[in-house]
């Protein structure tokens, strides 16, 4: 089974969200790096928490899936780079991990500092695991970073080398 082959997102449950339960993405946990990040970005998020009708907050201002995605980043820090990036997936995971505000004129706008701070250092993280590996990511990483509205300079790569 590869991630293109499987149209069905990942379901995030009420109970695997309320446990910390990162069992949704088991299927990845247990593959090599190489094979994982070969299939990106196809990987679909979708969280299934309850809110009541008169809830006016966004999801990723609800604690409970923010406290599961922060363990899903801690855990598996390459898991940005298999997320969507045309559908959203990867946006809806940043709002989880980056504090942002919502305005109903401009969309979803992040902290540009905690942007800044959060993608520099998955750039560099995910550069040093891929370097660790014999893996070239820098296209993928520079992609992630476009997706997410950060502007990375050439230069950045050299100052890692």
């Amino acid at each position: 089974m590869t991630l293109f082959a499987s149209a069905q997102p990942i379901i995030v449950d009420a109970d695997s969200i309320r446990r910390l339960d990162l069992g949704p993405l088991s299927y990845w946990s247990k593959r090599p790096l190489a094979q994982i990040l070969s299939e990106c970005p196809a990987l679909l998020l979708e969280y299934k928490w309850p809110l009541e009708e008169d809830d006016p907050r966004e999801l990723a201002e609800c604690p409970e899936p923010r406290l599961w995605t922060l363990r899903a980043d801690g855990r598996f820090p390459w898991l940005p780079l298999l997320l969507e990036r045309k559908q959203g997936s990867l946006i809806r995971y940043a709002a989880m991990v980056i504090p942002h505000y919502f305005s109903h004129t401009e969309g979803l706008r992040f902290n540009s500092q905690a942007l800044e701070l959060w993608i520099t250092h998955r750039l560099m993280l995910l550069d040093g695991l891929a370097k660790d590996q014999d893996l070239s990511l820098r296209g993928n990483l520079g992609q992630m970073a476009i997706a997410l509205g950060f502007d990375l300079e050439p230069s950045f790569w050299r100052l890692l080398d």
